[in-house]
């Protein structure tokens, strides 16, 4: 199966082109370098992947799944940390971690505090 699977992907944005018929796919288990020069359009394509940014055309799927009508299931399972990612300076990462929680179901608070403390087990295990 295809984890990744594009054809003929295009972003515009008006007169100005930003990816020009990408097509390529990625096997379930193989490991893939998407590499390129500045501009080239890894960081677009990857947008679209996710849905962050519409297609101008083509279509692209992750696990079977349309990157645009099944966004939603998709994200559950796909993580994303841009290439320009920057952070608020005077956060701690124990702050970090709990702002970025909040984009999530359900409390991973225990985890989070797990990592923080460096501590081995869960703390649902210390009792």
């Amino acid at each position: 199966m295809d984890a990744i699977q594009i054809s003929n992907l295009k972003k515009n944005y008006g007169k100005h082109l930003g990816v020009e018929n990408v097509s390529f796919s990625v096997q379930e288990g193989e490991i893939f370098g998407f590499v390129g020069p500045n501009g080239a359009g890894k960081s677009t394509t990857i947008r679209m992947l996710l849905n962050f940014i519409f297609p101008s055309g083509g279509n692209a799927t992750i696990c079977g799944k349309d990157v645009v009508k099944e966004s939603e299931e998709i994200k559950k399972f796909t993580g994303y940390i841009p290439s320009d990612v920057r952070f608020y300076g005077d956060m701690t990462i124990r702050e970090l971690i709990r702002v970025s929680n909040g984009f999530y179901r359900g409390s991973h608070d225990e985890e989070a505090e797990r990592l923080c403390t460096g501590s081995k087990t869960k703390s649902t295990d210390i009792r």
